[in-house]
C-alpha cells in the first residue's frame, strides 16, 4: 500500500467463537486529509471493521497500521492515546455535566494532582474557535440540541488529539440544515489535515461528502472507488446487487373512500410541569400512512408513548375505532384495540436479546390459543410460524432455534417487523422502523408497511429520514415543542429543506389549516 496512507488495515479477518464470520481478509487504506466513506448492507461487517480499528474488537488475523507501525489496540483507550476517535451513534455524554465537563473529562490537565481548570477552558474553547463550534462551555448538555451534542461529541475527540475521526451514522438525526452545517465543518477538518472515515446508509450524502467509498459486501471488500468516478447507482448495485429506489406508488392501492380510525383529541403530557405534549389533536384514517418528523425531542416520542399505554397524558383522549385507550394496559391496547407497534429501540423494547429468534417472533401473543394450550406450548405450532415469517421477511440466520442477539441489526430488525405484522393490527405504529438499516432492508420494510395500507390499516409512522417519510407516507405532520405545526397532504410538492424549516420552528402553520388539512378527504 502507498505510503500516503495514516491508517492502513491488512487482511483483516474477524470470526466469531460461534463460526460467524464478520471480516474475511479486508485490506484497505486511509489517507491524511480526506474523507472515506464506509458503505455496506446490514451484517456486511462495517461496524465489526471499526470496532476493530476502535480497539472494541480484536481481529482474528491482519494487522492494522498506524504512521507506518504495526498496532495492536487492546481497548478504546490505546485507540485513542494513538490518534484514533470514534463518535457513536447514540452519544457517550453525561447529561447533567457542563459541555467543558463533558469535553475534558478523563483527559484534565493537572498540576500537583490539581486540576487545571482554566487550561482547559482554554483549549476547549479555542478548538470550537478554530472550526466554529458555537458552544456555550458551562451549558448542561441535557439542554443542547441533538445537532450541538453531536458537536460536543467531536470536540471531545479533537481536544484528546484524535487525527482520525469514526462518524458512525452522523446524520441519521440531524435536519437538512444540521446536515449542512455538519458537512461544512468536516470539510474543515480535511482541510486541517484529519482524516474522517464515514459510515452511513444515505448515499444521497455519501456521495456528497466524501472523497473515496469502499463497499463492503458479506465482510468482504468489493471495491473503492474515487467518489466522482462512480454514480449512487452504481453504489447501491455494488453493495446489494440491485437498483432500490424509494418509489412506492406502483404499489399503492387505491381507496374509495378512507374511515376514521384514530383519534387523537386535545392530548396534552406534562413532565416536571413542563408540556411535552401541548393539546395535541390527529385523526388518522384507514389505509392511510401519516408521517411524522421533527427533531428529535419535540414531542415524538412522548407522542408514541401515550398512544402505547407507557405514559398517561394530564388531559385528552385517544380514540382507537370509537374505544378510548387511555389508562389500558398494554396487552389489553394490543388485544382489544389491535395496536401493533415497532419500537425505535430495537435492542431494548424490541426483543429479548438472549432469547431465540421463534420466542422473539411471537413474544407479543405468546398465550394466543394456537400457541399456548395451557399446560404447556404448541412447539411445532410456533415453529411453522416462526420459519414461514422467517423466510417470508428474509431473516438471514442458521434457524429459528438461532439467539437473536447475534444477529446483525438489519436483521434483527426484520425480526421485529415481522412479528408486529404477523399480529395483523388495525392501527400500527412504526417509530424508526429502518434507523440504522441497509437500503435493501429498508426497502424491504416499506413495502410490508405498504402491504398493510393496502388492506386497509392505519400506520403512524415516525421517521429521522425525511426521504422515507416523503416516500412512503400519503400525508404528512411536523412536530415541534409538543405541537403538530403542519400537516402536508401532496408529498411531491414538498422538499426536505422546506421540512426542514418547519422542524427547526423557522416556520409554522395556522392551527385552522392544519385542521382543515388533517380532515380533507385524501
Amino acid at each position: 500500500m502507498s505510503q500516503n496512507y495514516i491508517l492502513e488495515l491488512k487482511d483483516i479477518a474477524k470470526v466469531y467463537d460461534n463460526g460467524v464470520v464478520a471480516n474475511k481478509g479486508i485490506s484497505i487504506g486511509f489517507r491524511e486529509g480526506e474523507i472515506h466513506a464506509i458503505v455496506g448492507e446490514n451484517g456486511a461487517g462495517k461496524s465489526t471493521l471499526m470496532k476493530i480499528i476502535f480497539g472494541l474488537e480484536k481481529p482474528t488475523s491482519g494487522s492494522i497500521v498506524w504512521n507506518g507501525e504495526e498496532m495492536h489496540f487492546q481497548s478504546p483507550l490505546d485507540s485513542i492515546a494513538a490518534g484514533i476517535g470514534m463518535v457513536h451513534q447514540h452519544f457517550m455524554l453525561i447529561p447533567s455535566f457542563t459541555v467543558l465537563q463533558n469535553i475534558v473529562l478523563g483527559d484534565e490537565p493537572t498540576k500537583f494532582s490539581f486540576v487545571q481548570k482554566k487550561e482547559s477552558r482554554k483549549k476547549a474553547s479555542e478548538l470550537a474557535k478554530q472550526y466554529n463550534f458555537d458552544l456555550s462551555m458551562d451549558e448542561p448538555v441535557k439542554n443542547l440540541s441533538v445537532g450541538m451534542k453531536q458537536k460536543v461529541e467531536i470536540l471531545k475527540l479533537l481536544y484528546k488529539g484524535a487525527k482520525v475521526l469514526i462518524l458512525d451514522e452522523p446524520t441519521a438525526v440531524l435536519t437538512p440544515q444540521e446536515t449542512e452545517q455538519l458537512f461544512a465543518e468536516l470539510k474543515k477538518f480535511k482541510e486541517s489535515g484529519h482524516t474522517i472515515i464515514f459510515i452511513s446508509h444515505k448515499l444521497n450524502e455519501v456521495k456528497e461528502i466524501s472523497d473515496r467509498i469502499s463497499v463492503i459486501r458479506k465482510g468482504q471488500l468489493i471495491s473503492t472507488h474515487n467518489t466522482e468516478d462512480v454514480r449512487l447507482e452504481e453504489i447501491s448495485e455494488l453493495m446489494i446487487g440491485r437498483k432500490v429506489e424509494y418509489l412506492y406508488d406502483d404499489i399503492k392501492s387505491e381507496h374509495t373512500s378512507r374511515k376514521e380510525a384514530v383519534k387523537i383529541e386535545h392530548v396534552t403530557y406534562k413532565s416536571n410541569g413542563i408540556p411535552l405534549l401541548n393539546d395535541v389533536s390527529l385523526t388518522l384514517k384507514t389505509g392511510q400512512i401519516t408521517g411524522v418528523v421533527g427533531v428529535e425531542g419535540n414531542g415524538q416520542s412522548e407522542l408514541v408513548e401515550v398512544l402505547f399505554g407507557y405514559k398517561k397524558p394530564e388531559s385528552g383522549s385517544v380514540l382507537v375505532n370509537g374505544k378510548n385507550i387511555i389508562g389500558k394496559k398494554i396487552k389489553d391496547i394490543r388485544e382489544e384495540a389491535k395496536v401493533s407497534y415497532i419500537p425505535e429501540d430495537r435492542m431494548h423494547q424490541g426483543i429479548a436479546a438472549t432469547a431465540s429468534i421463534k420466542e422473539n417472533m411471537i413474544s407479543s401473543f405468546y398465550d394466543a390459543e394456537q400457541f399456548n394450550h395451557k399446560f404447556y406450548m404448541n412447539q411445532k405450532a410456533i415453529n411453522t410460524v416462526s420459519d414461514e415469517l422467517i423466510e417470508e421477511f428474509q431473516v438471514v440466520c442458521q434457524s429459528g432455534e438461532t439467539e437473536i442477539g447475534s444477529l446483525s441489526g438489519g436483521n434483527i430488525q426484520k425480526v421485529v417487523v415481522a412479528r408486529e405484522y404477523y399480529a395483523d393490527p388495525d392501527f400500527l405504529i412504526a417509530e424508526q422502523p429502518t434507523r440504522g438499516v441497509d437500503v435493501g432492508s429498508a426497502s424491504f420494510i416499506h413495502t410490508k408497511l405498504i402491504e398493510l395500507r393496502n388492506r386497509n390499516k392505519a400506520i403512524l409512522l415516525l421517521s429521522a429520514d425525511l426521504g422515507e417519510a416523503l416516500a412512503v407516507s400519503d400525508h404528512l405532520l411536523v412536530m415541534y415543542e409538543g405541537e403538530i405545526v403542519a400537516y402536508f397532504t401532496d408529498m411531491k410538492a414538498l422538499t426536505e429543506q422546506e421540512l426542514g424549516l418547519y422542524m427547526l420552528g423557522i416556520k409554522k402553520m395556522d392551527k385552522q389549516e392544519i385542521w382543515r388539512k388533517m380532515h380533507e378527504e385524501a
